[in-house]
């Protein structure tokens, strides 16, 4: 699985979606990968006001904020490796008669 981050130096926003990426990445392996988008100025105009961007495989998964919990999950469900909710979990969700 592959996950790129575009992002420039200089933003706090971005190191914190890049220690959260560190982080999820040790329960989840994947390949990370930076973009600096300021080597690059059609990056660098398409995403100027959005990083950082963050795709898994190729598709466009977060912006802005990056959740390690929303990460881990959308990560296992990519992978396909999902685990199931807790019975109590569930049973907390379904209406009693």
């Amino acid at each position: 699985m592959k996950v790129e981050i575009y992002s420039k130096p200089d933003c706090p926003l971005c190191e914190k979606a890049k220690r959260v990426l560190l982080d999820v990445q040790r329960r989840v392996p994947f390949q990370l990968t930076e973009v600096n988008i300021e080597e690059d100025p059609s990056l660098l105009e398409r995403y100027r006001f959005d990083i950082p961007v963050i795709f898994i495989d190729g598709r466009k998964s977060f912006k802005h904020r990056l959740d390690a919990r929303e990460l881990e999950n959308r990560l296992r469900r990519a992978a396909g490796t999902a685990v199931a909710p807790s019975p109590d979990a569930v049973s907390n969700k379904v209406p009693k008669d």
